[in-house]
């Protein structure tokens, strides 16, 4: 199990430790069980004793804290009034991504401010993908952050068969962070550093050693580049502007409370997405909203998961898991010790192929490949857990289906000094048309796009 530094100062980690529940309801972990060190260094809650509310901040406005931390110098370019004008004109995209920042922002400007950087940072998920935590590009960039694969494991982001952490906002955050960071040392500059975030650091270095060696200046305005890093800058700029001055645009930003949005609670217990967002009381959108990173309709609590809800959803939580009686989680996972097809599998375990094939996005015509951790529905009668090994390292591998080979028939052998009898010919010909064509599978590869930069990934936002 990999050890991840990761301060939630602004988070409150609450341990749900409840013994009074029915075994198939049990949430209270074992005395070997492992502790997240994020959570460590968080303050803790306990629900029995304490109410969430106490601990919530006085009401103000956060984005008056957001423009105190504004550093960025302004950026002197038409592409900044450009990309103003394109917001401005579409109220009702800038509308929804403003609503959808409500979940998150809070604490992407706790971290942050933790870390003295500009507040203008915060604002890059409206960049980036609008704060859709669903987002995914062409060339498979995911989350609010854009993380491409690469990179996202170049950063410690799981991507198994169970999460994908490049969207986990708080593990995404805090890797776009350290990023950013890491780019601003190698070029001391937050521009470039967010040149670098959007085509690449390696790119950005070539840039500048061009520009100096043809004796011209290197900072962000004066650089060769591709038009989509051209206008990045500019795009945050434009969210800087709204942010600093709506009133000057017409637009009215969501009210924004300075205080946590939501609060993590440990999983101890693997349970199902739908159950838990039962237990809290809301729709299955909102829950995934807070917890994208979640592939599979469980959460495993061998991963040190943890999933987020709003403050009031956290207590109410609490109080129907205590009364909770039935099983929480449906699912198990097996490890396919050969290739086989879904058919197979179902056969084998006496389960439904169709199933099987849902729950795990694999399409008709494929082979699960040895080796590969399959979710299967649970047997009756069987309350484990998903095992650690499988919850952290599992992964899926699919073939193609190989075609049948076509049978080959052996040539007659014509009767010496004699010619074939009509007869022969006839039946020969019925056969042959009687032979079933072999199957061949006609469904094309998806196709994939390739970034070439080593940066997080391209914009999934259309813009101008």
């Amino acid at each position: 199990m990999r050890t991840v530094r990761y301060p939630l100062s602004c988070l409150v980690a609450i341990l749900v430790l409840l013994s009074g529940c029915a075994s198939t309801a049990e949430w209270s972990p074992s005395s070997s069980a492992k502790r997240d060190p994020r959570a460590a260094n968080a303050p803790r809650v306990d629900l029995r004793k304490e109410s969430v509310s106490d601990l919530m901040a006085p009401s103000n406005d956060l984005w008056m804290q957001i423009r105190q931390g504004f550093q960025l110098p302004p950026l002197d370019s038409p592409l900044v009034d450009k990309q103003t004008k394109w917001l401005v004109d579409r109220p009702d995209y800038v509308n929804r991504s403003m609503a959808r920042s409500s979940r998150y922002l809070f604490y992407i400007v706790e971290e942050v401010n933790r870390r003295n950087m500009p507040t203008e940072l915060a604002l890059l998920p409206f960049v980036e993908s609008a704060f859709n935590p669903e987002a995914k590009s062409t060339a498979k960039a995911m989350g609010i952050w854009q993380f491409m694969p690469r990179t996202g494991q170049d950063f410690k982001l799981t991507q198994n068969v169970f999460r994908d952490e490049r969207r986990d906002v708080l593990q995404s955050t805090n890797a776009a962070l350290d990023y950013l960071q890491r780019l601003y040392k190698q070029f001391g500059d937050w521009q470039l550093a967010l040149a670098a975030y959007n085509w690449g650091e390696g790119n950005v270095a070539k840039a500048i050693k061009r520009n100096q060696a043809m004796r011209k200046p290197t900072d962000y305005q004066s650089l060769i580049m591709p038009r989509e890093t051209r206008e990045y800058v500019p795009k945050l700029m434009a969210y800087k502007n709204i942010v600093m001055n709506p009133s000057a645009y017409n637009i009215v930003l969501p009210e924004l409370e300075n205080h946590p949005y939501f609060v993590a609670i440990e999983v101890t217990r693997d349970i199902d997405v739908n159950v838990a967002a039962q237990l809290a009381e809301m729709s299955l959108e909102d829950f995934r909203n807070l917890n994208p990173s979640f592939n599979k309709p469980v959460i495993l609590a061998a991963a040190d998961q943890q999933m987020l809800l709003p403050f009031a959803r956290a207590e109410l939580f609490q109080m129907n898991l205590a009364s909770y009686t039935k099983p929480l989680s449906s699912w198990t996972a097996v490890k396919v010790a050969k290739s086989e097809t879904p058919e197979q599998l179902a056969t084998r375990l006496s389960l439904n192929a169709e199933t099987i094939r849902e729950v795990n996005n694999i399409p008709r015509g494929m082979r699960i490949r040895a080796g590969s951790t399959v979710l299967v529905p649970k047997p009756p009668g069987k309350d484990s857990d998903i095992p650690e090994y499988l919850a952290e390292f599992g992964q899926l591998k699919l073939d193609k289906v190989a075609p049948p080979k076509p049978k080959t028939s052996k040539p007659a052998q014509a009767s010496t000094g004699s010619k074939s009898s009509p007869s022969k010919t006839a039946s020969s010909k019925t056969a042959s048309s009687q032979q079933k064509s072999p199957s061949t599978n006609t469904s094309k590869s998806a196709k994939t796009n390739s970034n070439s930069g080593s940066g997080v990934s391209a914009s999934v936002k259309s813009a101008p």
